[in-house]
């Protein structure tokens, strides 16, 4: 039985309104006549948001008193802030754990009762977890523990435009004749459509009767080199491949911690990467109803600049 919200326009903030997955998740928020509150720490990017409609409220989760504006008087909370690379003063613990307390806390102090929360596929405490992986668990843990009615949901890999690993790897594909592939390529990836994603954490902000740990994902795992495969299809090209063996790329990840500009990996990611992100426990149709759109449908759209144009010349 959906809870008596469902249906009904309410005011909705949001952290991480800006970045890759907040701006589809705020795209459908509006569709369905929600009101939306950001904070937003970029003035310029504030400027569209105001654009739409949004209220705009100016901080980070370290501003207390930019925290209360966003959350006072909210129906519902959508905290999307999250890192996947520790820089400078942005840990995994700052951003991941402290960060969802002052969000946990801004909701209490502000009357919120739901909150809808952005992890990641793969949160756990396992000793041979990546601190990534850590820090999204004690993320949850934190949500968990808070008292309210929350669902916490737990992505694939999100397919779009924008999307930076995709997009690192269609550009390889455009140029480049050889594409390196670590290790075997069989490790296996089920990446989800960032609209479907989107459509998931809107019907869990409406509908609280939905609570608890959910995993969505796309509806097919793919190999490292059936994902290939599609982008390939999708930009009307083939390429050769070649194997790189994963010691050379942890070496070459480890010596990009002394020299960050040495490689483009970091041993955690590499490390979720050959250990696959799948799930078993898919649910995006069984719980949102929504039906996953496959990955070669979101491909296309995101090799669409290039494959009208030719992407260069197919590589036999």
């Amino acid at each position: 039985m959906r809870d008596p919200h469902f249906g009904v326009t309410m005011l909705v903030a949001v952290t991480g309104a800006t970045g890759f997955v907040g701006r589809f998740i705020v795209e459908h928020l509006l569709r369905r006549d929600h009101d939306v509150r950001a904070l937003v720490r970029n003035a310029e990017e504030a400027g569209s948001l105001r654009d739409r409609g949004v209220h705009v409220v100016p901080g980070d989760l370290e501003a207390t008193a930019a925290m209360r504006d966003l959350a006072q008087g909210a129906d519902a909370l959508v905290h999307l802030v999250g890192i996947i690379e520790e820089i400078g003063r942005q840990t995994y613990e700052r951003v991941h754990v402290s960060g969802t307390r002052a969000v946990v806390e801004a909701a209490r102090m502000g009357g919120v009762t739901r909150l809808v929360h952005m992890s990641a596929l793969g949160a756990r405490f396992d000793e041979g977890a990546t601190a990534y992986h850590r820090s999204k668990a004690a993320g949850e843990e934190v949500v968990g523990s808070s008292g309210l009615r929350s669902a916490i949901m737990r992505p694939s890999l999100i397919a779009a435009p924008g999307n930076p690993v995709l997009a690192t790897l269609v550009n390889m594909l455009r140029v480049s004749p050889l594409v390196p592939v670590i290790g075997n390529g069989l490790y296996q990836l089920q990446p989800v459509a960032a609209e479907d994603v989107a459509d998931a954490f809107v019907t869990a902000v409406e509908d609280r009767s939905i609570e608890g740990t959910f995993e969505i994902a796309g509806p097919e795992s793919l190999t490292y080199h059936q994902l290939l495969d599609q982008l390939e299809e999708a930009l009307g090209v083939r390429r050769r491949r070649v194997a790189v063996p994963v010691s050379v790329v942890r070496f070459a990840a480890y010596a990009g911690m002394v020299l960050p500009n040495l490689n483009p990996i970091t041993p955690d990611q590499l490390q979720m990467l050959l250990e696959g992100n799948t799930t078993t426990r898919n649910a995006l149709e069984s719980v949102f109803g929504i039906k996953p759109r496959p990955f070669l449908e979101v491909a296309r759209e995101i090799c669409a600049p290039w494959a009208a144009t030719g992407a260069g010349a197919p590589v036999s």
